[in-house]
């Protein structure tokens, strides 16, 4: 009899609820599966019925959806894409002027032959990692950091690869004191010099500042359902309506998404994901961003430094570029 897979999920979406009954309902037959009993044909109805309900909700899923997608708690993080895609991947901390920040990961690996300096936002997977690593949200400590591994890799010749995951940059009290906003600005501006090929694939949640600090990059990716954007929803509902009620309209207005974000030229490419999001094909899913980098590193180590430098400036310059004429 064939075998009828489904992804363990522990936690569904508010809209994905018929799904997840349909797909119990399935769990359910299959353990009843004994006694010389053979269910497979209803087993794989309801499959190819969960299938069909899967794929009409995903594709057409709303801003404010997809911001839930982005945010699933069982999307793989930069610790799953390093574990898997970087061999000798060596971690570097500190930013040799206040402390280490576990925020933000960074260290030297090889991706697929290729050797490289690696930077991502880190949000953790449980609730003590989560507290540990300050759920992505960076301090100063963090972006210097990432300032300091952006020089390194520049001075020994090494593509830069960072992974954006975060909702933004820490807004504590402590942060603001330690010159949040100048880390954050120092960090692009160190990008824009760099030398190598910098390139940047948002995996999940891009907020804010505290994104594109790591997303200052030749090639810019995002996952077909991850987010990117000035500020959150909610942030934005809450300045100009001052009501969460309005998140879902907040997120429609900010073109957050990676087909209104590409349309816009603000990223490169799209990277698909598996049908139902990330978090159910983790695998396939890190695969396909690997391919993504080793192709754009492909492409990029051809060209000369100083032009990838003035490319990079050049793009950044033009964006939100309005003629008169």
């Amino acid at each position: 009899m064939p075998c009828y897979a489904l992804p363990i999920m522990k936690h569904y979406l508010d809209f994905e609820k018929p799904i997840a009954e349909l797909e119990s309902k399935i769990e359910d037959l299959r353990h009843l599966t004994d006694g010389g009993i053979n269910i497979a044909e209803e087993v794989g109805k309801l499959q190819s019925k969960a299938d069909r309900l899967l794929r009409a909700t995903y594709g057409k899923l709303s801003p404010w959806q997809k911001c839930q997608v982005a945010r699933h708690p069982e999307r793989p993080h930069v610790k799953d894409y390093i574990a898997e895609l970087v061999e000798d991947f060596t971690p570097l901390a500190g930013d040799r002027l206040f402390g280490e920040d576990a925020a933000i990961v960074g260290g030297i690996g090889r991706l697929r032959g290729f050797s490289c300096l690696f930077l991502g936002q880190e949000k953790g997977s449980d609730t003590p990692s989560r507290v540990a690593h300050n759920f992505g949200m960076a301090r100063p400590e963090g972006y210097r950091k990432a300032q300091r591994l952006m020089r390194m890799a520049n001075q020994f010749k090494l593509p830069l690869v960072t992974l954006v995951d975060t909702p933004g940059a820490y807004p504590g009290i402590g942060a603001e004191e330690r010159g949040q906003a100048e880390a954050i600005a120092r960090c692009m501006e160190v990008s824009l010099t760099l030398e190598v090929p910098v390139i940047s694939v948002v995996i999940g949640e891009g907020g804010s500042g505290g994104a594109i600090a790591l997303a200052t990059a030749d090639r810019v990716m995002m996952l077909e359902h991850a987010i990117y954007s000035v500020i959150s929803p909610e942030g934005c509902a809450s300045i100009l309506w001052r009501s969460s009620e309005q998140n879902q309209e907040a997120a429609e207005a900010l073109r957050l998404t990676a087909q209104d974000l590409e349309k816009l030229a603000v990223i490169d490419r799209i990277i698909p994901e598996p049908l139902g999001g990330a978090h159910r094909e983790k695998q396939q899913t890190i695969a396909a961003v690997g391919d993504a980098v080793e192709r754009s590193l492909r492409q990029l180590r051809r060209v000369e430094g100083a032009t990838l430098c003035r490319q990079r400036r050049e793009k950044f310059l033009a964006m939100g570029k309005v003629s008169l004429a």
